[in-house]
């Protein structure tokens, strides 16, 4: 049976209008992706703003990226057991984790340091890691006796599932034991409301925590005091400092790649900088 020209160029008009009513508003033919995000409640704000600009992005509309928090060992645990599609930790992997899972691949996303707070009242502007590690582990329990007024010491730390409390057990505590007076928080969020609302308190946070509610403290390293900001992290000046990673199960590929290669990227590191944390670029 032989078909018309007219019929022909009809069918053909059918074709493209058909692709093109496909094509309006932008709209993608792709299959909705979720990508799941869990861990640090440090590294939480840096991905959730860099979630929500990314899935704004029209070329990303089929993405669907849901974070949570729960600490950097669940960050670490979810992803070595595959439950998450990319992992959030402040803190580096332990070699037992990486016996466990042994593919975890870190990606250093932004730089950070622990800023140790306290509430407004307190007359203390500056201390040293000495005297911060002798006030948790219960040698110091009353200001006078570094150099404020006569008040006992209200403790606020974080629980031993933060990356946080890894870092700071680590690398301030040099591994030893806290003072069981230390009163636990699960988020850097917890620990900074407590300060500001306790009178005598102290505290540590992240850098990007910081604001006009309390008082971050100097750290003396002999006759210099070093405040807690991106210049002294950047410039290794300040002596509790630390990287922050995204983790994969395996190098990472598809859009989990695509994600952490924005945050990598200058849109990517502005968003850290925004959210008070030091972007790895400077």
């Amino acid at each position: 049976m032989e078909i018309s020209k007219a019929l022909v160029i009809g069918i053909q008009a059918m074709i493209l209008v058909a692709g093109f009513a496909g094509c309006i508003g932008g709209e993608t033919s792709q299959e909705p992706v979720t990508l799941k995000v869990s861990g640090s409640t440090t590294v939480l704000p840096i991905v959730q703003k860099s979630s929500e600009i990314y899935m704004d992005m029209k070329e990303h509309d089929y993405i669907d990226i849901q974070v949570s928090a729960g600490g950097s060992g669940v960050g670490i645990s979810d992803i070595g057991q595959m439950k998450v599609d990319i992992g959030m930790s402040s803190r580096d992997v332990k070699s037992s984790e990486m016996a466990q899972y042994p593919n975890i691949t870190k990606t250093v996303i932004a730089k950070d340091c622990i800023a140790v707070i306290v509430n407004k009242n307190v007359g203390v502007s500056a201390l040293t890691v000495e005297q911060i590690r002798g006030i948790y582990n219960g040698t110091f329990t009353n200001w006078n006796q570094v150099g404020g007024s006569d008040a006992t010491i209200v403790i606020y730390g974080r629980d031993s599932t933060s990356g946080t409390y890894e870092y700071f057990k680590e690398h301030v505590m040099l591994k030893k034991n806290f003072t069981t007076g230390v009163l636990e928080k699960n988020s850097n969020g917890g620990v900074k409301s407590a300060v500001q609302e306790t009178p005598n308190s102290i505290g540590y946070v992240s850098l990007g925590y910081i604001d006009s509610t309390v008082k971050a403290l100097k750290i003396k390293t002999g006759t210099t005091e070093v405040e807690a900001t991106k210049a002294n992290v950047l410039a290794g000046t300040y002596p509790i400092s630390r990287d922050l990673y995204l983790l994969t199960n395996g190098a990472p590929t598809g859009e989990a790649k695509a994600f952490i290669d924005f945050l990598l990227s200058a849109d990517g590191q502005a968003i850290v900088e925004e959210e008070g944390f030091v972007p790895i670029n400077g």
